[in-house]
């Protein structure tokens, strides 16, 4: 599969796969975020980067791993991104100034190639807008350390590589195990929920169009 960033750019000016795309990557019984988003009224807006660079020609992207903590997301591995200040006036400005602030990058060589569908995660009540993002350097990290445990930078190939989508059991409280959990093995990390059907969305947009 041959990809670049222009191709990517105008992929993303096409018709996205939207959430059909997003079920393969949704835990047994999750509902489509259109449906679910209309039973509540006290959501956050947030935003998340896809951050797509070249390394000696091959393109990459990166993660990051929250630290343990009290919270619905404690020690997850996500894309870079949070919620949406009052301040900001689009939601694109909110993943640009997460990125920077959780990842070290640097604000102008950060180009807006496109966005992909909003994803509503109930268990926070954050409706997450993706958006994909050139960096247009090589990028040198540095990771904030109250917010994030390590960083991650992967080859992109790993999220078009379906032998690394996989499904395991995930213990969300001493109570409660979800069974049989789709996720994508990346760097030996269980990479689910949210963050994989943004990322299954990616895939069945490059797949569709690149031999």
């Amino acid at each position: 599969m041959s990809l670049s960033i222009d191709l990517i750019k105008q992929l993303l000016g096409n018709d996205l796969p939207g959430e059909d795309a997003h079920l393969a990557m949704s835990p047994l019984g999750r509902q489509k975020s259109s449906q679910a988003i209309k039973q509540v009224s006290n959501y956050r807006e947030s935003a998340v980067a896809l951050v797509l660079f070249e390394i000696e020609d091959t393109l990459k992207s990166v993660l990051i791993q929250r630290p343990i903590y009290k919270g619905s997301h404690s020690g997850q591995v996500c894309l870079p991104g949070g919620k949406k200040e009052d301040f900001e006036t689009s939601l694109d400005q909110t993943a640009i100034r997460e990125c920077v602030e959780e990842t070290g990058l640097i604000t102008e060589h950060l180009n807006l190639l496109g966005s992909l569908t909003p994803v509503f995660i109930p268990v926070s009540n954050h409706h997450v807008h993706p958006y994909v993002f050139h960096y247009t350097e090589a990028p040198e990290f540095l990771p904030d350390e109250r917010e994030v445990a390590e960083i991650l930078p992967f080859n992109l190939l790993d999220i078009l590589t379906k032998e690394n989508m996989k499904t395991t059991d995930i213990r969300i409280t001493q109570e409660r195990i979800l069974r049989n959990v789709p996720y994508f093995d990346i760097r030996e990390k269980v990479v689910w929920g949210a963050t994989a059907i943004i990322l299954n969305e990616f895939r069945v947009l490059c797949e569709r169009h690149v031999d």
